[in-house]
């Protein structure tokens, strides 16, 4: 069943891929459509549904904020106004919605942080890929995070049966969009009611994203769950 949903998600991927070449576009053109495609899904109030038609997200209309203004804010996004905070070098766009429990991950460190997550494609207007769902319940993506003198790297675990972004996508690297929360938030386990894990919200362009993305040139939208695995 594993096997038949993999090959169901690669020729996704792959379809998606062939509809935005289809016009033969250059890099330059593409990067621009892009651009546009960001743009337009900041102002849309969008809300990502599943295939049953039930709520995944609501996104809502997005409130860009400078890195400035974030960190005067203490890193924070206030999620009253929406607010996500643009990095201007990678493009990508971060809304802390929890800062989460437990500790950063400091300087030396390397530590395995579980992820649950919903891909959004921008572009396609479509759901993608999520692993917050039941089949994947046993299986999350787990990925090794070292922090090397403040520099963020990661792989996903592909020992035994790994999760629904290395199936898909077979990358053991990391995207990179993936790793920017890291400096701002904390990852540990839900111990109390009101302790809970890190939950983000990203806007991806293709050149911090997955293997696909990259290639066929279109951004994704993720919200992701980041909790550090048992000893």
């Amino acid at each position: 069943m594993r096997k038949i949903l993999y090959t169901f998600l690669s020729l996704m991927v792959a379809f998606t891929g062939l509809v935005s070449c289809s016009d033969d576009q250059t890099y330059a053109e593409q990067k621009d459509k892009e651009r546009k495609a960001i743009d337009a899904f900041l102002k849309r109030d969008v809300t990502i549904l599943g295939p049953a038609g039930d709520t995944i997200c609501n996104v809502g209309v997005i409130n860009v904020i400078s890195e400035q203004k974030f960190y005067e804010q203490d890193s924070t996004t206030n999620l009253e106004n929406n607010e996500y905070v643009l990095f201007a070098s990678s493009g990508i766009y971060m809304q802390i919605v929890r800062e989460g429990v437990g500790d950063k991950i400091e300087k030396g460190q390397t530590r395995q942080i579980a992820c649950r997550f919903t891909e959004f494609n921008i572009l396609g207007d479509s759901l993608q890929l999520r692993n917050d769902v039941s089949y994947w319940h046993t299986t999350p993506d787990i990925m090794a995070v070292t922090n090397t003198s403040g520099s963020f790297s990661a792989k996903f675990l592909t020992e035994g049966l790994p999760g629904a972004m290395y199936q898909t996508y077979g990358e053991e690297k990391v995207l990179d969009g993936w790793l920017a929360p890291f400096p701002y938030i904390r990852v540990g386990r839900q111990k109390t009611e009101d302790g809970e894990i890190a939950k983000v919200r990203l806007i991806v362009p293709h050149t911090a994203g997955q293997s696909s993305a990259a290639s066929n040139v279109y951004p994704c939208f993720y919200e992701i769950l980041y909790q550090e695995c048992r000893d």
